[in-house]
């Protein structure tokens, strides 16, 4: 089967790479429509399937003439974008999108990236862009699309630096759309849990791994650094999980802290799992600390804190009692909310590696506020478990994964060896 690519382009200054892309991917034996996101010109685009940009616009219920005139700039590309995900949805949906590529400057690929955030999970995405070198966070999301920078600039057509940019993505997109997405079927699979991590909860997330494995279940960990935690969440709601240990949920500080360096986080983490009724295990995992860049991005107002200097590039700084309290109080009103089982694990000696005994943010006073807070407010079907360990203690990640495993109703019994 001819595997059917979408280039996404603002064609009125792309026209030369756009056009360039299309004989790329033909040759690689691929069918493309060009869809237009420009808002400058009224020509269409040369192929039969193309989607000019006056298409692109109505799909959103607006006209180019309109957003030309009387819409505010990000507005436009708001539009043009939402346009351009309706369509490139629509086409999926029928069967007629394999993969889609995009190319742009600052406004291309904000409108291109925008688009691809719509599109589901294993459905390829590239673009190659002038601001690929730079922090992508707020083009990516939590979403799978792949970068790659295209050193010189865009216009003009393709040259001797661009030219060889594109072509290799026009090759890596072909392949991408022959292979497809690679998701295990629905039916017939393990049962499949996700996890969350950080480097300093890791010894806990490697213990829970290994008990899973051997109750017969597929593990997905997802790092709590904001995208990561949330692209969990987008995976939980479409239903690829059948429950889920949350064991570090320093996301949650982050979002209502934003200074952290794992935002922009997603509103909503620690809400997916309970909307859709599965069993879910939630551990503070991570929550001592705020983290920063290199220490010269510290908050003034937070530089007299106990602080780990983790690496040159990521600062931690302890989370004071009223911080947590706000964090527990949040994680009680979701956790409540829950329809399915869900039990809220607490390791009262650490939640993370240097938050433990010996550890620089150690603190467990600080700690007893989220502690006294989550008790106070957590209801009738949410329960709360106290126990005498520091998170990264071998026995913690077992009894975390072991309790999950009876909400599910997975392997009840412990192993001789495992419980020495």
């Amino acid at each position: 089967m001819t595997p059917t690519v979408a280039v996404v382009a603002t064609v009125d200054t792309k026209a030369g790479e756009t056009e360039f892309l299309r004989g790329e991917l033909v040759s690689r034996g691929c069918r493309v429509v060009v869809v237009d996101v420009g808002l400058h010109t009224d020509r269409l685009t040369t192929g039969a399937d193309d989607v000019d940009a006056n298409a692109v616009a109505a799909a959103a219920g607006s006209t180019v003439e309109g957003l030309r005139t009387h819409a505010r700039r990000d507005h436009a590309m708001a539009t043009m974008a939402a346009g351009a995900a309706d369509i490139l949805n629509r086409r999926r949906r029928e069967g007629a999108l394999d993969a889609v590529l995009g190319i742009g400057g600052n406004q291309g690929t904000a409108i291109a990236a925008a688009a691809m955030r719509e599109l589901p999970f294993g459905m390829p995405k590239y673009i190659v862009s002038t601001v690929a070198s730079g922090n992508v966070r707020g083009y990516v999301g939590d979403c799978d699309i792949v970068f790659a920078f295209s050193v010189g600039d865009l216009l003009g057509g393709p040259n001797a630096v661009t030219g060889t940019i594109l072509r290799q993505a026009a090759a890596a997109v072909a392949a991408m759309a022959a292979i497809g997405a690679d998701g295990a079927a629905a039916s017939g699979r393990r049962p499949r849990i996700a996890i969350t991590a950080f480097g300093n909860t890791q010894h806990a997330v490697d213990r829970a791994i290994e008990r899973f494995g051997d109750a017969g279940v597929d593990v997905v960990p997802f790092h709590a650094s904001g995208a990561s935690g949330s692209a969990m969440e987008r995976f939980i709601a479409d239903g690829m999980f059948d429950g889920v240990l949350d064991m570090t949920t320093h996301e949650v500080l982050a979002e209502l802290y934003p200074d952290d360096i794992y935002t922009p986080v997603r509103a909503g983490r620690l809400t997916a799992a309970g909307a859709a009724g599965l069993p879910q295990v939630v551990v503070p995992g991570g929550l001592e600390y705020h983290c920063f860049a290199a220490a010269e991005t510290i908050p003034e107002v937070l530089r007299e804190r106990r602080t780990h200097f983790h690496n040159p590039n990521n600062t931690n700084v302890r989370s004071s009692a009223d911080e947590l309290t706000a964090v527990a109080r949040l994680m009680a009103e979701r956790l409540n909310a829950a329809s399915g089982p869900v039990a809220v694990m607490i390791p009262l000696l650490g939640w993370s590696q240097v938050g433990s005994p010996g550890g620089v943010l150690h603190d467990p006073e600080t700690n007893d506020a989220f502690v006294r807070e989550l008790n106070r407010r957590a209801g009738a079907q949410l329960m709360v478990r106290e126990l005498p360990l520091a998170i990264n203690d071998d026995e913690f990640g077992y009894l975390a994964a072991q309790q999950l495993l009876e909400f599910m109703g997975i392997d009840h019994h412990r192993r001789d060896t495992e419980a020495r």
